[in-house]
């Protein structure tokens, strides 16, 4: 049985876009090395980053990434398309040993391969969603009592490691930094996922963008992603890229995984409960 050309045009995304993404990393690392030369460092709370070009050409091939990510949903079925952003700690992690000369000892070499491994695992295993129709959908999941609190326990956490813990253990334990990143993202995922419906239906001839919920969803994505750039550069001028591209994966998939389980628990509950009626019948 061959592979359609639309899964073909899918797998090439999403390899681009792993690329891309592994290789951001290694050319704002880069870029945020010469700017501390000549300024404040962005670990230590500068900016000076945001007028070196090189730190620029590394969001740029972050952006294109992203893009190409998402592009590649529209032709493949997303249990061919995301084990392959793991692809993207390999790129990474390879191009810091032979780039950065950030040395990738055994353990990374093995931390690199389990993220890979489990990535592919918890995609085989993983339930199959409900079509979404509306942003309202999306919208009246994100209002339920579960959510509403799984957020503000994501914010209470950003906001204590952003007051007590950054000062104090921010040049010392990238877990701060990190994890800042990837709660964040857990919700900036979530965000994402309801602007793409949005695009796509918009495209397709059913305007979502007139709906005051669409714009906070944009509006959320853009305040999480600005959090994310800050802590990220944070923890890149910091910390060793081989080290850090792995852990912000395995801890902004578990975030995600659980955000994801909380916002659409409706799907996953049912399909849980006809699983054991049918267990029961037998």
């Amino acid at each position: 049985m061959g592979i359609s050309r639309d899964n073909v045009h899918g797998l090439t995304l999403a390899v681009s876009s792993s690329i891309f993404i592994g290789a951001s990393f290694i050319i704002k690392k880069k870029g945020l090395k010469k700017a501390g030369a000549t300024g404040t460092r962005a670990g230590l709370g500068g900016y000076t980053y945001l007028y070196e070009p090189l730190w620029w050409a590394g969001m740029t091939a972050m952006i294109v990434g992203e893009i190409a990510n998402f592009a590649a949903y529209a032709f493949a079925p997303a249990i061919l398309v995301t084990p392959l952003g793991a692809l993207s700690i390999i790129v990474s992690a390879v191009l810091a040993h032979f780039v950065l000369k950030e040395k990738l000892h055994i353990f990374g070499v093995l931390g690199c391969v389990l993220c890979v491994v489990g990535s592919v695992s918890i995609v085989l295993h993983a339930p199959q969603e409900k079509p979404i129709y509306s942003v309202k959908q999306v919208w009246h999941h994100a209002t339920q009592p579960g959510f509403i609190i799984y957020t503000c326990i994501v914010l209470i956490l950003v906001a204590v490691l952003i007051v007590r813990y950054v000062p104090r253990y921010g040049q010392t334990h990238m877990i701060v930094y990190v994890g800042i990143c990837s709660l964040m993202g857990s919700l900036t995922v979530m965000s994402v996922k309801a602007v793409g419906i949005a695009l796509k239906l918009t495209f397709s001839g059913t305007n979502q963008f007139k709906y005051f919920e669409t714009w906070i969803f944009v509006l959320v994505v853009t305040v999480c992603c600005l959090f994310q750039i800050n802590y990220l550069n944070k923890a890149l001028d910091t910390f060793n890229t081989a080290v850090i591209s792995p852990v912000y994966y395995v801890m902004f998939t578990i975030f995600t995984i659980l955000a994801s389980v909380i916002l659409f628990k409706v799907h996953l509950l049912s399909k849980c409960l006809t699983g054991s009626h049918k267990m029961d019948h037998r």
